[in-house]
């Protein structure tokens, strides 16, 4: 492996040990989300397969190697049974997984869709764009008519819930040319308006009407709804959902601490505890918040949100990771929680500012993923606790969210800068 690859090498060390939680299916291939666990399979974006057939992809782009997409084709296979409701069994003594139910971007049937969608752009096989189709006309069948709009449960946030799955549809309306899926996501926007609460300074959004905890950030809470309302707008010109857009983010100007000219905004309220509590990464830190920030730049043209991205990774700097660890960056490398998450911010931010300290703070925090993990004849794998309340539960995971397909992954965006190559794959709740 020449010098300049070294990340490749990384991102395939990382494939031999995804390979290890490999099931095979009668109609194709699935994972476990833990290796050790044979009852943990599953399909989903965030912690199954659907991730790692998105891994598979990007390495394909990354090396040309047709094994990899083979893989890939595998995996989609598994995803196209689990949307026609066939129940198989895996292999050796694995659970057997069914047919998906949860709607949900990271949870269900909105993720899946988002990925068969690019395996048919990159693998030319209509199976795929016909698998993703069906899963829209899933959504529509589904949608439950409340107030002004349709929602799908009770959720209205990116991971699971109504934000998520309408930024999908979206993708959707575009890469199938489905402008059903758009209307379909301006209806779950209309809910959204009715769910929205009155702040100082703003408006918030509940993850649900359950929670006592009131979540700011952006994949349970106002930051995320805010998003999907602005490219709901940018797809539809309906001011409604800008305006609405706009006063989630000036509820998050209200309460964030912005000393040193950065932006933090607390984990969770009213409690204290959560008040005082400021995670770093994609779910309820700057990472993911600042994808708010750009994204009301591209649908306004005012530059003063780019300056708010940029306060949010003066944050994560003046934190004093990845030298250290705070009490909501703890032992966790992760895409969602932890350090590949906040290296792959502090990419895009160089990206959009041409800014070459980002880009050096992501080398930085590459170092620190590399520090965390084990290499062994199985390849190379990270070990963490996906909670921040259950630091002893180490598992070293094989999803994207909070496992090996996205850290490699993240190793496969870095070795692409360094090459000069064209952008990673766009999720549908990305800006970048």
């Amino acid at each position: 492996m020449a010098p300049e690859r070294r990340h490749l090498e990384v991102a395939l060390a990382a494939e031999r040990f995804i390979r290890t939680a490999a099931v095979a299916e009668p109609s194709g291939t699935s994972w476990l989300a833990d290796p050790s666990d044979l009852a943990s399979g599953r399909r989903d974006l965030y912690t199954g397969g659907a991730g790692v057939v998105l891994f598979y992809l990007e390495l394909h782009r990354a090396t040309d190697d047709p094994a990899h997409l083979a893989v890939a084709r595998s995996g989609a296979d598994a995803l196209l049974a689990s949307i026609d409701g066939s129940r198989v069994a895996a292999s050796g003594d694995a659970a057997p997984l069914g047919a998906i139910s949860d709607p949900g971007l990271y949870t269900g049937l909105a993720g899946i869709g988002f990925v068969l969608g690019e395996m048919a752009r990159q693998a030319g096989d209509p199976r795929y764009r016909d698998g993703a189709r069906r899963i829209v006309s899933l959504l529509e069948t589904r949608a439950i008519a409340r107030g002004d709009g349709v929602e799908w449960n009770d959720t209205t946030d990116i991971v699971s819930g109504s934000a998520g799955i309408g930024l999908f549809l979206l993708h959707a309306a575009d890469a199938l040319d489905l402008p059903d899926a758009r209307a379909l996501a301006g209806r779950a926007g209309r809910r959204l308006l009715e769910r929205g609460r009155d702040e100082v300074g703003g408006r918030s959004w509940p993850m649900d009407d359950t929670s006592t905890q009131r979540f700011p950030n952006f994949a349970h809470g106002t930051a995320g709804v805010a998003y999907f309302l602005a490219t709901l707008y940018q797809a539809t010109q309906d001011r409604a959902f800008l305006d609405a857009a706009l006063a989630g983010a000036s509820y998050l100007q209200a309460i964030a601490t912005t000393d040193g000219d950065s932006c933090l905004i607390f984990h969770h309220e009213p409690d204290p505890a959560g008040r005082s509590l400021h995670y770093l990464g994609w779910c309820h830190g700057p990472a993911g918040t600042a994808r708010l920030w750009y994204r009301l730049w591209q649908a306004t043209g005012d530059r003063a949100w780019l300056d708010w991205m940029s306060r949010s990774a003066r944050a994560i700097i003046a934190s004093g990771i990845p030298d250290t660890r705070t009490p909501g960056f703890w032992n966790n490398v992760g895409v969602c929680c932890g350090s590949a998450g906040v290296a792959e911010f502090f990419l895009a931010h160089h990206r959009v500012t041409g800014d070459a300290a980002s880009l050096a703070f992501a080398r930085r925090v590459s170092a620190q993923i590399l520090g965390a993990a084990i290499r062994d004849g199985s390849g190379i794998r990270w070990p963490h606790a996906e909670h921040r309340r259950r630091p002893s539960e180490i598992a070293a995971q094989t999803g994207w969210m909070q496992g090996a397909a996205g850290i490699g992954g993240w190793f496969l965006h870095l070795d692409a800068v360094e090459r000069g190559a064209g952008e990673p794959i766009r999720w549908p709740d990305s800006p970048f």
